[in-house]
């Protein structure tokens, strides 16, 4: 009875792993260089123990094969394309789009329901939404609202002030809890409408929930595994897996708030004016328009501008605190075209200001929040002038932070330098080389918001103190593995002081 039933056991361990292997030819048919993957977990070790965020991962590989266009590897059982080369990556993102119109990311609509937005959608979904969610990002909407971004840039400035006179002579902020507190003012402001007041407010229930998002803490990371590793078992656990806590907050937002503009006639011209007239004409688009599928808009916008803006806006301070030559100049910049427009901001005089926007690019380049992106094939694709077919929904990715620091398109990668950002340096690299807001039809349709919201709130900074490193600051910079965007691993921790 007892070897009956070691010999079950072992049977069953062979089935497994032959199982998990079974997989393990797919690159190997089509002459794909990689590395060798291990039963049931791939190439995909480091990222599942935590050791490693996923574009440290992606960026192992891409340097371990220096000479090859792409890299096969396998996430467990399935087989991934990491793309090297930026021609084919052109073809990907804009000359054959209509062959990688999708992300290849799951959305989960009853564990998920907050899943349902742009980034996630697939391309049946997401090209009517799109078409119709653009206009709320076009630079003569953001005009309109420029004046908001403006009052709460002035709400920082006076923040920053008294965080500054609290600290007396010491100084040292934690940056990122800083501008999070910024981005989570403008993000309620533009996009809901609201006066959050997040900066002064220590319990502000929107800066609570920005936090709690963002934190990944064991159970996240449980449900996370299960969603990518067992699908059918995520949607089969949809009552345990699903977060009503998030669900809830940002629906109640939303009916709370078109109906208080529908029982007050309130037009505001923002982002909720433009989800009421697509409740109010369904018709317009070709899909079936839920308070869920509406309310997941608003929850992307709330996430991509509070989390991305913010990271940049720290970490473009970080680099300033420790290149005083850029600091300095910026301001000077800034002084300058505030001085020549009667000492007013402008969405035109943001817009215009080149050092600025050099420094916004560079800090980009070196510390991408997203890390990566990913598509996946609508259909068998041949890749240019190469042998490799790859079948229909094999996802490819796409190394940003990778590509972002690679010695042979931007020389001496882990130095600041904004002049790799002027007319004349940009003009000599590869479109592809830069691509901290993706490309083609699906790249981010907040680009516009987040360049002018992360530029004010550095002027307002940079126009009333001086920055520094202090004994707190942590150099080098040290990534958080368990970060789904790039973030630092210990906070930022920097040194103000009054001009």
């Amino acid at each position: 009875m007892i070897a009956e039933t070691i010999s079950a056991i072992l049977i069953i361990i062979v089935i497994i792993y032959y199982w998990s292997i079974s997989t393990y030819g797919y690159w190997r048919e089509r002459n794909v260089s990689g590395p060798n993957p291990l039963p049931l977990v791939g190439n995909f070790k480091d990222v599942l123990l935590g050791k490693k965020s996923f574009g440290r991962w992606l960026d192992d590989f891409y340097d371990q094969y220096p000479s090859e266009k792409f890299i096969g590897v396998f996430i467990r059982r399935q087989p991934l394309l990491i793309i090297k080369d930026l021609d084919i990556l052109k073809d990907i993102f804009i000359r054959d789009f209509s062959k990688f119109p999708d992300r290849g990311l799951k959305t989960f609509e009853h564990a998920e329901p907050l899943s349902q937005h742009l980034v996630n959608l697939e391309h049946t979904k997401w090209r009517p939404l799109r078409h119709k969610l653009s206009p709320a990002f076009t630079s003569g909407k953001l005009k309109e609202m420029f004046y908001l971004l403006e009052e709460c840039g002035d709400k920082f400035k006076v923040y920053v002030d008294k965080m500054v006179a609290e600290k007396h002579a010491e100084g040292i902020i934690e940056v990122r809890d800083l501008t999070a507190r910024f981005t989570t003012d403008v993000i309620g402001t533009c996009a809901f409408g609201l006066q959050l007041n997040a900066m002064a407010d220590e319990e502000s229930e929107f800066r609570k929930m920005g936090k709690y998002v963002f934190h990944i803490d064991w159970k996240k990371l449980i449900r996370f595994r299960i969603r990518e590793g067992a699908p059918w078992l995520y949607k089969l656990l949809a009552p345990i897996m699903h977060d009503s806590k998030v669900t809830k907050f940002f629906t109640s937002i939303m009916k709370e708030t078109i109906a208080y503009r529908k029982a007050n006639k309130i037009v505001k011209h923002d982002f909720i004016d433009l989800i009421m007239e697509l409740q109010d004409n369904p018709e317009k688009v070709d899909i079936k328009l839920t308070d869920t599928l509406l309310t997941s808009q608003l929850f992307v916008f709330f996430l991509a501008g509070f989390e991305t803006s913010s990271t940049t806006m720290s970490n473009a301070l970080y680099e300033l605190a420790q290149h005083h030559d850029y600091q300095d100049r910026l301001r000077e910049e800034i002084k300058v075209a505030i001085e020549g427009n009667e000492g007013k901001l402008s969405y035109e005089l943001v817009k215009n200001m080149k050092i600025m926007d050099m420094v916004f690019k560079e800090t980009l380049r070196k510390y991408p929040p997203a890390t990566f992106l990913v598509r996946r094939a609508d259909a068998n694709y041949t890749f240019s002038n190469t042998n490799v077919t790859i079948r229909k929904d094999i996802r490819v990715m796409i190394p940003v932070m990778a590509i972002h620091r690679d010695p042979a398109i931007y020389r001496d990668p882990e130095r600041f330098d904004p002049e790799r950002f002027s007319d004349d340096e940009v003009a000599k690299r590869h479109p592809m080389s830069f691509l901290a807001f993706g490309d083609g039809p699906r790249n981010c349709i907040g680009a516009r918001f987040a360049n002018h919201q992360t530029k004010v709130g550095l002027i307002k900074i940079l126009q009333h103190f001086k920055v520094d490193v202090c004994k707190k600051t942590e150099i080098p910079y040290e990534v958080n593995p368990r970060s789904f965007l790039l973030a630092p691993k210990n906070g930022i921790y920097l040194q103000f002081s009054k001009i």
